[in-house]
């Protein structure tokens, strides 16, 4: 199979607001990225995904955009990104910027016309509605950021929709001048010279025209079946790609809100022209109990399993193509959620990455996960930045639950967990900045990019390697994929299948050791240790995995 470039690749997620300042003000900028490609070209990744720079007001960290085509000063300038753009590509770094579609900040020139009035023509740019019979909201939908789905504008009298934060209200996709506009502003991008999109939960975009209540049964009940894969996003979708991803041979991944394999399949089939790719989080949510994702628990290893393995052999099955990651600026840093970030802090960061680079679909690296940062920890709720964070804290407060187990769920789920800032050096503030940190306090451990750079067993090389191993060998792209042992509660093992080889991965997600065995049909074969988070240098039949330790076979 000839492969496109990034079903072999893989991405460097950046959140430039925490990744690298140069001008002292505690915030990251363009040209802080600039400074360190030589580092992510070091790291061997094909593509950098930068979270919006957008011209925002930092609603959502700046998915609330304001300006879809100028850069926030806080950033730079364009010249900076048109500089950043040329510099990337002379290193063989391929630029893919996040885009927000399905809704815009409050702040746009769209929204303000918008408010004029119900005769003004960008009025219809948004999803307004009248209240209730009883003068309430239109629906029961519930917002993502708590509460209610939409907001009154008193000097109309109509409501809006705003599925995520109030200053974000939705677009209306129904609206043909909207879709004109939305296509023409990325085709502005493409003709920069960009390499791809990264769409902001791109399958919300079409809305249910009857807007009908849910049943609020479970969290699950809270509008999103009439939104989620709505009845026209596929339709949205492939016009997006006739008027800008083919014509700018981009590569494009959606953000997949509380969908299906069945969905996911129609948005990557390449055959059906809408996306190359897609992100699905069902395997993010295996420690939310009753879906619930404000509360502590714990998650089981075989409910991973399960979850990875359904979206392994039905995206296969289908045609699809998955997009591979354990963390990313939406999520907690998965060391301690789904490892060890203490005693086997090294050795659990390499398991995850062996875990996840032996799979099929493009592979997402966080920045920071290369060295195996940990989340934030805080311990107090004026720490927080985030709003989602702030408002499930006093949400929780409001249900009963105590202060601190309020805050022991946000440091478990709270995505500001992988918002602090890198760490680069042993100098204050871990040399992220010279002024003080948007956001505080830093870790004062000694995990930093220094150090795994000149420590040839750190996980910044093992991710390297695991990097050119997937350019290297067809079988990581083309394989088939067979779980071995789903009810093990601390063995992940499975097997990729192509031509006569195979790859066997196993990880102990435990501190103890325990025996595996390799299967049978695996014995006596040609096998080399691809790669090993202890060092194994020579296998037996049975093997006793040390705690946490990870193993890719390659067998001929």
């Amino acid at each position: 199979m000839n492969n496109e470039w990034w079903q072999k690749g893989t991405v460097y997620q950046i959140y430039p607001r925490s990744f690298y300042d140069t001008n002292g003000d505690g915030i990251g900028d363009i040209r802080g990225i600039i400074e360190k490609l030589d580092y992510l070209a070091k790291l061997g990744v094909d593509l950098l995904w930068l979270t919006p720079m957008y011209v925002s007001p930092q609603r959502d960290n700046g998915y609330d955009i304001a300006d879809y085509f100028n850069i926030d000063p806080q950033y730079g300038t364009m010249a900076d990104f048109d500089e950043l753009l040329e510099k990337a590509h002379q290193r063989g770094l391929k630029i893919m910027i996040d885009m927000v579609v399905n809704h815009t900040s409050y702040q746009h020139h769209w929204f303000q016309e918008a408010l004029k009035g119900k005769d003004n023509p960008y009025r219809d740019y948004y999803i307004w509605k009248d209240p209730a019979a009883d003068g309430g909201p239109p629906n029961n939908w519930l917002s993502k950021f708590s509460g209610s789905a939409w907001e009154l504008d008193e000097a109309s009298g109509q409501y809006y929709l705003h599925l995520y934060e109030v200053g974000m209200p939705d677009l209306n996709w129904e609206n043909p001048k909207l879709q004109e506009e939305i296509y023409n502003m990325m085709a502005w991008w493409g003709e920069k010279g960009i390499d791809g999109f990264r769409l902001d939960v791109i399958n919300n975009i079409s809305k249910n025209p009857d807007f009908p209540n849910d049943s609020l049964a479970t969290a699950q009940d809270d509008g999103r079946k009439f939104y989620v894969d709505g009845p026209h996003v596929h339709e949205y979708l492939h016009q997006m790609n006739r008027h800008v991803f083919d014509k700018y041979d981009l590569v494009t991944v959606g953000e997949m809100s509380s969908t299906t394999p069945e969905q996911c399949i129609k948005y990557t089939n390449p055959e059906r022209e809408e996306l190359s790719m897609a992100f699905n989080f069902h395997h993010m949510k295996v420690d939310y109990p009753g879906g619930k994702k404000w509360a502590s628990a714990k998650f089981q290893l075989t409910d991973l399993k399960r979850v990875m393995t359904e979206w392994q052999l039905k995206m296969a099955a289908g045609g699809g193509w998955n997009a591979l990651f354990w963390t990313n600026h939406d999520q907690p840093r998965a060391l301690a959620r789904f490892a060890n970030d203490t005693v086997y802090r090294e050795q659990s960061a390499k398991l995850l990455a062996i875990i996840l680079f032996g799979l099929q679909g493009t592979t997402f690296i966080y920045q920071g996960e290369e060295i195996a940062m940990t989340d934030a920890n805080f311990t107090d709720i004026s720490q927080y930045d985030d709003a989602e964070s702030r408002n499930a804290y006093a949400h929780l407060l409001a249900d009963g639950v105590t202060a601190a187990d309020a805050l022991q769920i946000l440091r478990e789920k709270s995505r500001e967990n992988a918002r602090i800032p890198m760490q680069w050096d042993d100098t204050p503030h871990h040399g992220f900045t010279s002024g003080e940190p948007w956001l505080a306090p830093i870790h004062e451990d000694n995990w930093t990019v220094d150090k795994a750079l000149a420590n040839p067993d750190s996980i910044f090389y093992t991710y390297q390697h695991l990097i050119a191993l997937r350019r290297k060998h067809a079988i990581f792209a083309n394989g088939d994929f067979r779980l071995l042992d789903a009810e093990s509660e601390v063995i992940y093992d499975y097997a990729r299948e192509w031509q006569n080889e195979a790859l066997v991965v196993v990880g102990n997600f435990s501190e103890k050791e325990m025996t595996w065995h390799v299967p049978e049909q695996y014995q006596n074969k040609d096998c080399a240790i691809l790669v090993s988070n202890y060092g194994r240098e020579t296998l037996e039949n049975q093997v006793t995995l040390q705690p946490y330790e990870a193993l890719m076979l390659h067998l001929k």
